[in-house]
């Protein structure tokens, strides 16, 4: 196998487990966040605004993570710097 082949391959492989692991630790997270804001605002309805609206923040910033996952992902399935070092 010639070495744009092994690039190409090894670039497809880590983009998938790239985004196999990205999205499962945030889907995770998200779900406890869920989870726990629900239990809260069970114990204190009154607070529910308060409860949802950092919960939101919170999944936002959750959900970047798995955002910064697929960036990578793209850039190594369709901009990746090591094709240059080896057709240069």
């Amino acid at each position: 196998m010639d070495s744009i082949g092994l690039i190409g391959m090894t670039s497809i492989i880590v983009a998938g487990l790239t985004m196999a692991i990205g999205s499962v630790a945030p889907a995770i997270g998200e779900g406890n966040a869920v989870a726990q804001a629900l239990r809260s605002i069970a114990q204190q309805p009154d607070e529910a605004n308060t409860i949802s609206r950092t919960l939101f923040v919170g999944l936002a910033m959750i959900e970047s993570t798995a955002i910064y996952c697929f960036v990578i992902a793209m850039i190594l399935l369709f901009a990746n710097p090591f094709w240059n070092l080896v057709i240069g």
